[in-house]
């Protein structure tokens, strides 16, 4: 694609090299990994410090030009990929990837957008700290994305989404105008809590430069238990019991069924099955301390121990290594990869009271089932704060494109069960074009109208990101 006047002014700001016009070149920011979405721009621009990303911004809106904010295009709702319509330029944040500070007496981390999610792991840990954020894509995820997008991921249960580990935040504003925000205060009581704004907006008001994290005391003790059990009821159970007795120290509670097990067994190298026999459902249950006297073993055997003889649980392995614990866990982690392997899958990211959790999966099962007869749920999920992403592969053998063109109907029947619950179509993924247009489904006039007056007062052009949440 040839260079165009904007290209080459983009250029001079931030060298030839960082703006992509071939085709090669954009390539790996055009696709959605699911492959819902393909999208077509001008150029990939690709800055390396706030300053640029705030030169390039300032420029995109004197000219009216569309930007789209990228980090580490692992969203799943499509708001990273720009339009098929060629008109939007995507900026992303790769570039900007320096841990600017660790503060291990102040349990803080400062960082660039562009930063994986794996590094901030690494960093806090050469700081004997933890950075509890954990998520299936956290190899190749960005922190601007997970902030931009409210990540929650298998720790919410015990430190909250992303919104929570965030202290402060530098945003770019649809002006180009530098927010500076970036502070590391625990309590700041200054008037409105600005950084809330940009948490979970996806790129749609600022544009996340870099943000100041909660650090947390590293684990000294984990023990990590795959659980084989009747039925989601039973497994609510447990949690109920398990989080009365080990209260913070119940550190993760995962949900999944035996087809998605299998699934992971079938595509997953050197992955096998936990327990010698098979079980319609399971939990991966987690406990950590950072003390090294605190008898976290013996904890979970009590709570085992009780489910036992409540017949809430058929059968438990517990990890008898770290190396073991990571193996549980990578079985979770891989449960929305491996069912690419098995054709077209349906996805639903919602949530309902974790009350409901047993009656809803009853219910939307029963309900996708008598819709596409054949059709093989994979449930699975963080049932202890109430997410669940009830995707649904296809039937075997069944044809991929004709069972995906079921995908909005589907949506439907299961969203409909979600609403009866009192649930959000929405747990940790976001809106961005695959959701947009059921917010007026499911949000009140009122809170939509305050969401568009938001984006007014911030964006009056409409550049930032437009079409996606609104």
């Amino acid at each position: 694609m040839a260079r165009t006047p904007h290209a080459d002014r983009f250029a001079e700001m931030i060298g030839a090299a960082n703006v992509l016009t071939s085709p090669e070149d954009q390539a790996p920011y055009l696709t959605e990994w699911r492959d819902l979405y393909t999208g077509v721009t001008p150029m990939v621009l690709r800055p390396g410090s706030t300053e640029e990303v705030s030169a390039l911004v300032t420029y995109a809106y004197e000219h009216d030009l569309k930007i789209v904010p990228q980090g580490g295009n692992t969203g799943l709702v499509g708001g990273q990929i720009p339009q098929e319509t060629g008109d939007e330029i995507v900026l992303s944040l790769s570039r900007m990837n320096k841990v600017r500070s660790v503060d291990p007496a102040g349990f803080t981390m400062v960082v660039e957008a562009g930063t994986i999610l794996e590094t901030l792991h690494e960093e806090a840990e050469k700081a004997d700290r933890l950075f509890p954020l954990s998520l299936g894509a956290q190899g190749s995820c960005q922190i601007g994305g997970n902030i931009s997008t409210n990540a929650g991921g298998t720790a919410v249960l015990a430190y909250g989404n992303t919104r929570d580990l965030v202290l402060g935040l530098e945003v770019v504003l649809p002006t180009g105008e530098i927010w500076n925000g970036l502070r590391t205060l625990r309590k700041d009581n200054t008037g409105y809590d600005l950084k809330q704004l940009f948490i979970g907006a996806e790129g749609t008001l600022g544009i996340v430069t870099a943000a100041a994290l909660k650090l947390f005391p590293k684990p000294k003790k984990l023990e990590a238990a795959f659980i084989g059990l009747p039925d989601p009821h039973a497994a609510l159970k447990l949690f109920t019991l398990a989080k009365a007795q080990a209260g913070p120290v119940l550190t993760g509670f995962e949900i999944m069924p035996r087809v998605g097990v299998e699934f992971c067994i079938r595509h997953l190298d050197g992955v096998r099955d936990p327990l010698e026999a098979e079980h319609p459902w399971y939990v991966l249950m987690e406990l950590s301390s950072g003390s090294e006297a605190f008898p976290v073993r013996d904890l979970m055997e009590s709570v085992l121990g009780e489910a036992f003889e409540e017949g809430l649980v058929e059968d438990a392995a517990f990890a008898q290594n770290l190396s073991q614990v990571h193996d549980f866990w990578h079985i979770r982690h891989s449960m929305s990869e491996v069912q690419r392997e098995e054709g077209g899958s349906i996805k639903h990211d919602v949530s309902v009271p974790v009350a409901s959790i047993p009656d809803f999966l009853d219910k939307a099962i029963a309900a996708v089932g008598a819709f596409v007869p054949g059709c093989r749920p994979v449930p699975f999920g963080h049932i202890g704060d109430g997410n669940i992403h009830f995707n649904v592969s296809q039937p075997i053998g069944a044809d991929k494109e004709a069972y995906l063109e079921k995908w909005d109907e589907m949506n439907a029947i299961v969203h409909g069960i979600v609403h009866d619950f009192g649930g959000s179509i929405s747990a940790e993924h976001g809106i961005g074009r695959l959701k947009r247009d059921l917010l007026k489904e499911v949000k009140p006039p009122l809170e939509l109208d305050l969401m568009k007056r938001i984006k007014t007062v911030l964006d009056p052009k409409g550049l930032l990101n437009p079409g996606r949440v609104l």
